[in-house]
Formats: structure tokens, sequence, C-alpha cells
């Protein structure tokens, strides 16, 4: 049985003070079921990731919030595993579907981030993160810094490389109205920005955003597939490592995105070569480097010069995070994983617009928790 993405949609992202989580989860939700063209009774369950809204609303039994305001009596269900939430709901719709446990089923992916003050999102986020790391102050900048600075030491990655990223990934979200921060920035930006925790700046990091993304997801069911270009998910693995850095044999790598990949190119029949475009969890700069490395589209410690190399630009060889990536299109986290999804779909139907890959049959996506603990890999063809 093939897993058939039969819609999708996508709010914009950025701080929406004028919308609430359900507001967007349901604006969402319903255009992905409209872009579906499936009657809304037909859902057999709702599977929702969030990260933070137990922590900044106090609202934890949040898949019911959303099925009643569907007006839906479906089985519904919270995901959260961190910033990876949104694709691990994914990961267990489409188990569900598998089992012949539903036929259709929505997935919808949502946070709101804006409301709570810049330290409890802080202070929330670090739930992802081992107690130890959290007893000695450390924070997810500080973690991915470390990753950084261990990388730049072993492999003379450059400063000027992970600058990089973020100019590729603001020139691919200047081409995306949904994106929080449409517009380019250039190298120097980037490097006189604010130092947040060496190398880490401002610029290599992923904002704090409002937003949700859905899909819905289908059973192949080929005698009544609407017209057009229909897209599949052909392979969906999740890997864990430990939740602590301290614990790991190497910090210039993250083995569950190798486990992960590997596991999902073989349900798919694919190699890392057959992707035309990918959808990566670049929450800091170092972390597209590493993603480019861990997934095999070039060799261990060749990850800065890939990407200045323009292999991952729009026109380059597998442009990489054409919706802006977690950097510039913004980082919802509940929603993160999802919006992955609907961007690598509209990239296989042509519906990408000005940031369309020419000749795109194949995606995948990576989805990250904390600094690795968990992550998600899809592949979905066409």
């Amino acid at each position: 049985m093939r897993i058939r993405v039969a819609g999708v949609g996508l709010t914009k992202f950025g701080e929406l003070w004028d919308k609430s989580l359900l507001d967007l989860a349901l604006e969402a939700s319903r255009d992905a079921i409209s872009d579906s063209q499936l009657a809304i009774s037909r859902i057999d369950a709702v599977f929702v990731g969030n990260m933070l809204i137990g922590k900044i609303a106090g609202q934890d039994h949040l898949g019911p919030v959303i099925t009643s305001s569907l007006g839906l009596n479906c089985a519904s269900f919270r995901i959260e595993g961190a910033c990876a939430s949104g694709s691990l709901a994914v990961h267990l719709a489409i188990q569900g579907i598998l089992a012949g446990t539903y036929q259709h089923v929505l997935v919808v992916g949502a946070e709101k981030m804006s409301d709570a003050p810049t330290s409890q999102i802080t202070w929330a986020l670090m739930g992802a993160s081992s107690s130890k790391e959290r007893k000695a102050g450390l924070t997810f900048p500080a973690l991915y810094a470390l990753i950084a600075q261990a990388h730049m030491q072993k492999y003379n990655t450059t400063r000027e490389e992970l600058a990089y990223v973020s100019v590729k990934n603001h020139y691919h979200a200047s081409l995306n109205s949904k994106a929080q921060y449409p517009f380019e920035i250039t190298e120097e930006k980037v490097l006189n920005s604010s130092l947040i925790s060496s190398p880490i700046t401002l610029f290599d990091s992923s904002p704090i955003t409002d937003g949700a993304a859905a899909v819905i997801l289908s059973a192949d069911d080929s005698r009544r597939l609407p017209a057009g270009r229909q897209v599949y998910i052909t392979g969906s693995a999740v890997a864990s490592d430990t939740i602590d850095l301290a614990e790991r044999e190497s910090l210039t790598e993250l083995k569950a995105t190798q486990i992960a990949g590997k596991i999902a190119m073989e349900q798919a029949g694919v190699s890392i070569k057959d992707i035309k475009v990918a959808e990566v969890h670049d929450c800091f700069t170092i972390a597209e480097i590493m993603a480019m490395e861990d997934l095999g589209f070039c060799s261990k410690g060749a990850g800065g010069k890939f990407i200045t190399g323009k292999s991952t630009r729009l026109g380059g060889k597998c442009p990489v995070n054409t919706s802006g990536g977690l950097k510039a299109c913004g980082h919802p986290v509940g929603a993160t994983g999802v919006k992955q999804i609907i961007e690598i779909t509209e990239q296989l139907k042509n519906r990408a617009g000005q940031r369309q890959v020419k000749g795109a049959n194949i995606g995948l996506t990576q989805n990250v928790g904390g600094t690795g603990a968990t992550v998600v890999v899809h592949i979905l063809q066409i």
C-alpha cells in the first residue's frame, strides 16, 4: 500500500499576534481538507504535532480541542517529539494507515510561540535537552555552538560557510510569500549580527515563530484519484540517539540522521543520488551542513564547501530548503516537520511558483528533535 498526500494546507509563518494556536490549526486543517477534495466526514483520525502548548498555555489535551472544533468525533492524538513533533505525527499517521486502522488521516502541526516571553520559550524548548545540560545552564544555541566548534576544529569548516547557509535560505524565502522573513541578506549581515554563543550569531539561528501546517494522508485508491499529479510518501523512518551530547561518540555527526535516512531510502527504493529537492532541519546553520554529510549528499567534513558551491541553491544539483528552511521561513516547532512535507509536495506537484525545482520527482525531508535525540526522515515521490 502506498500513502498518498491527498491535500495540504499552510498558514503564513511569523509573529501572528491576531491569531491563536487554534485559529492557525483550523486554518491549515480546513485548507488541507479543501485541497484534498475529501468530505470531512471521511476523516478517520487526527494526529496533532505540538511541543509547547502545555508549558505556554496549560492546554495539554490538544487533539480533542482540534477535532471538536472541526466538528469531528474521530480518534485524535497529540504527538510530542520536541522539534520533530510534526514529522513524528506524520510517521505515526502513516503507520495507522498501513495497519489498516485508518484510511484518511488529518495531520496538523501547530505552534504559537510569540505569546510568551523569550525567556519562557527558551525554558520550554530546553525540555528537549538532558537534565544535565539544563543544570549546566546550556541552551540550544550553546549546544549547537559546541557542535559547530567541534566541526570547525576537525574539518576546518569556516565561519563564512556557516553564514552562506543563511544567505542561501533567505534567498529561497524571498520567493515564498508564507515565509516569516521573505527577504535576502548578505554574508556580512550574518557575520556582523549579535553573537549568541560563539560561533553562532543571531542570523545563524532560526527564529521564534507562530504557524500551522496540515496534510491529509490517504491509503492509495487508484480508482478514485482526482485529476493531476499525485504525490506519495514511500519512505518514513525514525531513529534516536542519546539525549545528552556528552554521551555521544562524536559531536560532528548526528547518528540518528544517518540511520533514519538509510532506512527511509531503503523503504522507498532510492539512493541519495535520486533526490532532486530536500527540506532539512537548519535550526542553526551548522545543522544544515551536518545534514548534507549525514544524509550522504557529500562526504563527511565537506558539507560547508558543498553548500557554498551552490549545489543546494535553486538552479543547483539538489536545491535544499527551497521554502527558506527553519532559518528564514520560520520554525513554529510543532509545525516544521509537516511544513517540510508540504514544501516537497508542492515541488513534486509543480506548484512551487518562483522557487520551483525543474524535474523534481523525488524529495526528502529531515526533521530533528533537540540536538538529534530524535530524527525523522521521509521520502516523497510522484
